[in-house]
């Protein structure tokens, strides 16, 4: 029996063309994780900007390890987190599940996780998004 799936042949196209790098986001939900040698912090993020990919879901982690420590301190400076619970080091993901800002990601193929390599204040949104493919059409994009 033969069945027609709309966007098949799409699939096979590789991540880094169909995922804009640059993104205006909002934090849904954070999960820490403990894993003996690499906890992280499990982020879903909602597409705010650009247009064409508003409410898609953005899913990836941080990892809290020493060495990646850094990245951590850096998405919560720029996502505007609470400085006097970061002067103490001490995270409350009630606090950060609502902040805003920007993240440039990295796609990779065959997995649902996002790489993060970057973040920026939410009030840069529109320095980025002029000299980003992300705001770009759709259809655009799909090309």
């Amino acid at each position: 029996m033969r069945r027609r799936i709309e966007g098949l042949r799409d699939s096979t196209r590789s991540a880094t063309e169909e995922v804009p790098n640059v993104f205006l986001v909002r934090v849904e939900r954070v999960r820490f994780r403990w894993h003996a040698h690499k906890p992280f912090y499990e982020l879903r993020f909602s597409v705010l900007e650009p247009q064409n990919r508003a409410g898609q879901a953005i899913c990836s982690r941080l990892y809290c390890t020493p060495k990646a420590l850094w990245k951590l301190g850096w998405f919560l400076r720029d996502f505007a987190y609470d400085s006097e619970l970061f002067g103490r080091d001490e995270i409350d993901d009630r606090i950060i599940v609502g902040l805003q800002g920007v993240v440039f990601t990295h796609a990779t193929n065959h997995t649902s996780l996002l790489r993060l390599d970057g973040f920026a204040p939410a009030s840069q949104w529109e320095e980025f998004s002029a000299t980003s493919p992300a705001n770009l059409s759709g259809s655009e994009v799909a090309k």
